[in-house]
């Protein structure tokens, strides 16, 4: 087992966390076999299913089809377009900023009812690149079920992850699940030209612990043994195969 999950697994016992393993919903999961089968889907997008394994992930993360989901910076949209084909009516899957790089086509079957949370936030640059600073984001008190993010919090400062994770704890209904994803940072390194898009479990841990939340379970879905956290995960010799942690919180009942 890696170092750094042995540490952040020490450190979720300390604090009375819980299971290694989240139990998915199956017809959830055949839901989302069949989006991945969706011929709207690009050659592009089907050559990331195995490394990022969104059957099994998301089976992890607890989802159901009658979940109010809310996804962070949705980017390109490789994840809306399965989840927005994986949800029942009347649930729905909302998305907050950074879709501009597939809101031409949010009018395609299935992301047409997709819901935008009002974008009132203003990301600040910071003096390293891709780094920023967020003002405070108002999704709204108790509106979701589900609120997942991947891939992104390794783009903000901890002050605006610190902000972020306090409005996802009021955004969700109590008992509503907090998913998060990211590239792994070896614990405790400091920041580098690097490491800039990479994150340290542990910290990320005590960080979304910090307005409420309970560390409810962690996998190793996306554990990559070769990638040794140093290199910047664009690097060719990482890229498409950066080792992720992937973590489950819960708002407490």
């Amino acid at each position: 087992m890696r170092t750094w999950m042995a540490g952040a697994w020490a450190f979720a016992l300390l604090l009375g966390s819980a299971g290694v393993a989240a139990t998915g919903d199956s017809a959830f999961s055949e839901r989302v076999r069949t989006a991945l089968a969706s011929e709207n889907r690009t050659p592009s997008e089907r050559s990331r299913d195995a490394n990022r394994k969104p059957v099994e992930t998301l089976a992890f993360l607890g989802l159901r089809s009658d979940m109010d989901v809310l996804e962070l910076v949705p980017g390109g949209g490789w994840y809306t377009r399965i989840l927005a084909h994986s949800l029942t009516e009347p649930s729905r899957l909302s998305v907050w900023i950074g879709i501009e790089r597939f809101a031409d086509r949010m009018d395609q079957p299935g992301l047409e009812n997709v819901g935008v949370v009002a974008q009132d936030v203003n990301l600040e640059p910071t003096d390293r690149q891709g780094i920023f600073e967020l003002s405070a984001p108002n999704f709204g008190k108790n509106a979701f079920d589900a609120v997942l993010t991947f891939r992104n919090l390794h783009n903000l400062t901890p002050a605006a992850r610190a902000t972020l994770h306090r409005a996802v704890f009021d955004a969700l209904r109590p008992g509503g699940i907090y998913g998060v994803v990211d590239h792994t940072r070896r614990h405790m390194a400091p920041d580098d030209s690097e490491n800039r898009r990479r994150l340290d479990p542990v910290a990320a841990i005590h960080e979304i612990l910090t307005p409420g939340f309970a560390f409810e379970a962690w996998s190793d879905l996306h554990y990559r043994p070769d990638d040794e956290l140093r290199y910047e995960v664009g690097r060719r010799s990482v890229t498409g195969n950066t080792d992720r942690f992937a973590f489950l919180f819960r708002k407490p009942r």
